[in-house]
């Protein structure tokens, strides 16, 4: 039961995810990708931290403090940058598609790693999965701008840093739990990221920000950060990397639906059937076929039930 809860929180994450490609879509023609990063994770932090404080569970061991941090510079430093300044060259729902590389990087760094089995299972559900998104996207793929490939591959670059982030954390998270590892991690990269603005003046046209601006940039803290990485860190807690990375592929069906709801964007056949063809997909690689294929793959888990 349990790692049905974390499937089910890793895409609740991945759709939070998907409203929050939106709002960085709009922010980054106000403000630099830096200061972007630095508002999402800088709030993110600072709404995380009365959790750890009231929780009691304390911070994560010393020992474990050099890796919490370079964790945190990888996926909330690094990720961010690659992320927002893919979405200047790109389209949203390319960039959408290029992170949808993600199982399939997981997949195959965990394989490399040894830290997770690769079977025949896992491996195609992540490619229905894959292939729900691109028609789901179909209508959007079309209309690139001039140099879109530049952003589709530093969109697979932040892909890339995700599915490491998503096998290195795991037994922080198992030892320390969620809520403070996100909160240490997520510390370590805001401040990366707030100095880095600082020290470019990324912060200089905040001044000039209205209501929809301040709103975007809160939003993408509290969704976007504080409540989407809480969940993927109970989600990574609870089953396995590439379990919780096929959930990525939610993130460009529920920016297609907000963008359908909010923006009355055509809700066309293809949203639709890529709907049911990514979901088809997680249900092939998130359920066994034998009672011990999990334990194979993380004994750890195994022992944890």
């Amino acid at each position: 039961m349990g790692e049905i809860w974390g499937v089910l929180a890793a895409v609740l994450s991945s759709a939070l995810g998907g409203t929050s490609i939106g709002a960085t879509r709009y922010l980054v023609g106000a403000i630099d990708p830096l200061a972007i990063g630095a508002f999402r994770f800088g709030i993110g932090f600072l709404l995380l931290l009365p959790l750890v404080l009231i929780h009691g569970r304390g911070w994560p061991a010393r020992r474990d403090w050099p890796a919490v941090t370079g964790l945190g510079l990888l996926f909330f430093a690094l990720f961010p940058i690659l992320f927002n300044a893919s979405l200047i060259f790109t389209t949203a729902a390319r960039g959408a598609l290029a992170l949808s590389t993600l199982p399939l990087l997981t997949m195959a760094v965990g394989a490399a790693l040894g830290s997770e089995q690769l079977t025949v299972r896992k491996t195609t559900g992540v490619l229905v999965t894959i292939t729900g998104v691109a028609m789901a996207l179909l209508t959007g793929l079309s209309a690139a701008p001039e140099g879109a490939w530049r952003g589709d591959l530093l969109m697979v670059a932040a892909a890339l840093c995700m599915a490491c982030y998503s096998i290195w954390s795991k037994p922080f998270i198992r030892r320390s739990g969620p809520i403070p590892f996100t909160t240490m991690a997520m510390a370590a990269g805001a401040a990366c990221l707030i100095l880095a603005s600082l020290a470019r003046g990324s912060f200089a046209p905040v001044a000039a920000f209205g209501a929809p601006q301040w709103f975007g940039a809160i939003y993408l803290g509290v969704f976007g950060a504080a409540l989407t990485f809480y969940l993927w860190a109970f989600a990574l807690e609870r089953t396995t990397p590439t379990r919780v990375a096929i959930s990525v592929t939610v993130n460009p069906i529920a920016a297609s639906l907000v963008g359908a709801t909010l923006l009355g964007e055509p809700l066309r056949w293809n949203l639709l059937v890529g709907i049911v063809t990514v979901f088809a997909g997680i249900w092939i690689a998130t359920t066994q076929s034998g009672p011990r294929a999990i334990g194979k793959a993380d004994p750890a888990l195994q022992k944890s039930r």
